[in-house]
This record gives C-alpha cells, structure tokens and sequence, in this order.
C-alpha cells in the first residue's frame, strides 16, 4: 500500500570515540517504557461541507494524487491516520451543502425511507476509500452536523433545534430518535459497501450553538437518550463490534465536561466508544473525568490571515504554534485524537481554518502550510494504538514519548527557546541500536536530520524553533 513504510535515514551503533563535542554536551532525555498513559488513536483532519470535492473532482489526477500523499502518505506527507466526514442533512447540494440521502419525509417516524444515495456523499466518499484502500488508514469517521430538518422540531436542518422524541420535546411529527438511528446505521452500511467501515459514528456537532448552517442543539439529557437508542440499533445491526458511538462535539471543553456528566447521570456513558470535544469556546485545564478515549476533534485558526509560516511572531496559524497545541493536548490533557478542521479549502475566506489551500479551477494551484507539516511529526511516527510512555528531562526543549504496537519509540522533542540544543536520549531498559531524526523548521518539512546511536543512547540535536522527532526501530532490551 502506499505510503504505509517509513523510509529510515537510520544509523546504527557506532564507537564513543568518534562522537562529537556537543554529542558529549548533551542533555539526557530519560524515557521510562514502564510509566504508561493513554493510547492513541491518531491524528487527523475533516474534509466535510463538500471540502473533499476539492479532490474528488480533481481533473489533475498527478496534482490530485500529490494532495492525498501530502495527507496520507507516512513517508512524504503528514501520514494522518483519521478521516472525519460530515453526514449531510441538506435536501440540496447548493453551495457548500452537504445534501442528505433521505432528502424527502417518508410522512413519518415509522414509515419506509426513500433514500437516494448518490455514490459520492459530497466527494467524501472517494477520500475515504483511498484513505483506507491505498493509504492504510483504519479509523474512519462519520459525524452528523444535524438530523434532516423533517426529524427536528424546527423543521430546518439550519438554525438548531431539537430531535424530535428526545427529552424534553413535543414534536407534533412523533418521536424520530428510532428513524434517526436507523438513517445513521443506513450511512455505516453505504460506506461498508463501498469497501469503507465506518469506526465511528457521531450523531451532533455543537450541539450548543444553533448555526445558520447544518446544526442540531441538545443538552447532556437528551445525548444519553439518542446514545441509548443508537446503541441498541447498532447492536441490532450486529455492527458494534466495528462502529462505536462518538459524542458530543461540543464548541468548548467546559459544555463537554458537563455533557458528559449528564450522559454519566444518565448511565449511558459504557455505551460510548469516545468522547469528542472542540475548544473554541474554552479549553481544557486538565484530562477529562472518563476512562473513555478523548478526542479533540476540530481545532483551526478560525479568524487569522492565511499563512505558510513555520514562526514569525507566535501567530495563531504558524506552524510552531500548532506543533504545541498538539504536544498540550496530548500531554497536559491526555487526549487520544488530536484533529484539525479541514484539511483542504478554497481560498474564500483566506483563512488558516484548512491546512492546504487549493484552487477550484484548473490549474488546481495549491499551498501546504507549516501546520500539515508540524501534523507529520507526530502522525508519521505515533501511529495508532501507541502507548503514552514517560519522559523527562531535557535543556531547552521539552517532549513526548511512545511505544508503537511494532515496538518502535518515537520521542517527539519540541525547542522552548530561540537556541538549539543538543539531546541525547536514553530509554530505561533498553539499548537502541537503529535510530533516525525527523525535523520540521521554517526550512525544513520533517526531513531527515543527523543522528547518532551510541554508549546506549540516541543523539542528536533539536535546532532552535523546531519539531524533532527521533525514531528508534531497532533496539535490545526490555520492554513493555
């Protein structure tokens, strides 16, 4: 498969004598295999509100293969390892819409559906399949913005309203939580179909915030009763063992926390397989309370000017800026899953809420920002199923450590300051004996850097502003 295979600058062993003077300066970086947090499922990015066309309908087909590499490829792109699609609610597929496939009322909750499903799913559907077929990914995502209008209260797939059935309504149309579940095991069944599984299933996004655009509202209560009904149609479909129900997509971490409390309240919260939380609206000041893997699953510069900048001023956009957030997230937070928003766009509105910015038109222009590349560092080599492992230490920098399923450890160091600094990593129990450096700065785009593997460490340096991820393939000792 493509770009499934990480091409190795690697080094092995070689004498003490032969190291250089800053190699003996080094600070020590102590990896502890035996000290364990979570387990990742990967990093990724949406391609929803028809983003995805951008690709699919891409006469270009070198330009549009060298867009999926940029994503996929674990060897010459950002090597992301989940896909989150939208699950359209529009009757239409007019301007950025993403048209459902049950656009007409049957004339009511129980009655047969008419769908019409068009084989493309707003172009998501052909990503997907190379996602999964040509690049390896397993972790496929389909999130609901809103039910189709006719099941709402509302009316309206826009402007909020509420699922009709759920806590706390009195639709006149009757209680759609059942048709709902069933038009979303209707979507996994789609995508199975075309040799897509679906992982994950969600059923809100932002469900606070009731948007002119595709949105649903719903407080903790009436999540725990949709969640309730989804699982036992999930289960009734023989389908949970492969898709498990992600909730609830809320605008900031505070309305999650408190989502979720409910949905515990509610004794529904064994039925979800992740919890999902934005932070636009608010961060988090720590892990949530839950034994449940958390994602957080949209993060964007919403507002900043479009900019390919690795680091100028701290900017929101800048690359740098982005390999933080994601070693605060993995970190400081314990997430699972770390998502940007989109991971292509049209330049209108020229904002950094896309990693690559591509043109509607022939000749299909396109710039890649530092962010997909501070993305690679992490996801090319802390692939999915990696353990968290400890590690500390370090002058200058500060960093992260996995064990892969393979075995391999990736430690991914990240400069604090404006000098470089010289590294020399030791992992308790274990004598490396393959290593390689990967490093992304304002000239570099995770190329190989130089690395020594000796004395039982690796070493190398981590320049000034700069992400560095060292990669041990191959080593003697214990293990976790």
């Amino acid at each position: 498969m493509r770009g499934t295979s990480l091409a190795l600058a690697a080094v092995t062993a070689i004498p003490a004598t032969a190291l250089s003077p800053w190699r003996r300066a080094a600070s020590d970086i102590t990896v502890d295999l035996t000290k364990t947090y979570q387990t990742m499922d990967g990093f990724g990015c949406s391609f929803a509100f028809q983003r995805a066309n951008l690709i699919t309908n891409m006469s270009d087909k070198t330009k549009q293969r060298q867009l999926l590499d940029l994503l996929f490829n674990t060897t010459t792109g950002a090597g992301l390892s989940i896909v989150r699609n939208g699950i359209g609610s529009s009757p239409d597929s007019s301007s950025d819409h993403m048209n459902t496939f049950a656009p007409k009322n049957p004339g009511g909750p129980k009655a047969a559906p008419q769908d019409t499903w068009d084989g493309k799913d707003s172009g998501q559907l052909f990503v997907s399949q190379e996602a999964y077929k040509t690049y390896g990914v397993r972790t496929i995502y389909g999130d609901a913005w809103s039910a189709p209008g006719y099941m709402k209260s509302n009316g309206n797939e826009n402007n909020g309203g509420t699922l009709c059935g759920v806590s706390g309504t009195n639709c006149q149309s009757g209680d759609w939580r059942q048709a709902y579940a069933d038009y979303l095991v209707r979507y996994v069944k789609y995508y199975a179909d075309a040799g897509v599984p679906v992982t994950h299933i969600g059923f809100l996004n932002e469900p606070e915030f009731a948007a002119s655009y595709a949105s649903m509202s719903s407080n903790g209560a009436q999540a725990a009763d949709m969640v309730k009904v989804l699982s036992s149609t999930l289960n009734a479909a023989n389908l949970s063992s492969q898709v498990g129900i992600a909730c609830c997509e809320s605008e900031g971490w505070g309305n999650q926390v408190n989502m979720l409390n409910a949905i515990k309240s509610a004794g529904a919260e064994s039925l979800l397989k992740t919890v999902t939380s934005h932070t636009y609206t608010g961060g988090s000041s720590g892990p949530m309370n839950t034994k449940l893997p958390v994602w957080l699953s949209e993060q964007c510069d919403l507002n900043g000017q479009w900019t390919t900048s690795w680091y100028g001023s701290g900017g929101a956009g800048e690359g740098l800026t982005w390999a933080n957030n994601i070693y605060s997230a993995v970190v400081n937070t314990q997430v699972s899953g770390y998502l940007y928003w989109e991971g292509v766009q049209w330049p209108d509105p020229n904002t950094n809420e896309k990693m690559i910015k591509v043109a509607k038109s022939a000749p299909y222009d396109y710039e890649v920002s530092k962010r997909l590349w501070a993305f690679a560092n992490w996801s090319r080599f802390v692939r999915p199923g990696a353990v968290r492992v400890g590690s500390s230490g370090g002058s200058g920098v500060k960093s992260a450590a996995f064990k892969n399923v393979d075995g391999s450890i990736a430690v991914v160091v990240i400069s604090t300051g404006g000098s470089a600094s010289a590294v020399n990593i030791k992992v308790a129990g274990v004598t490396p004996t393959v290593a390689s450096a990967w490093v992304t700065d304002a000239t570099h785009n995770c190329a190989a850097a130089n690395v020594t593997v000796a004395d039982g460490a690796v070493a190398g340096n981590v320049a000034a502003r700069s992400i560095t991820t060292f990669f041990i393939t191959s080593q003697a000792g214990a293990a976790i």
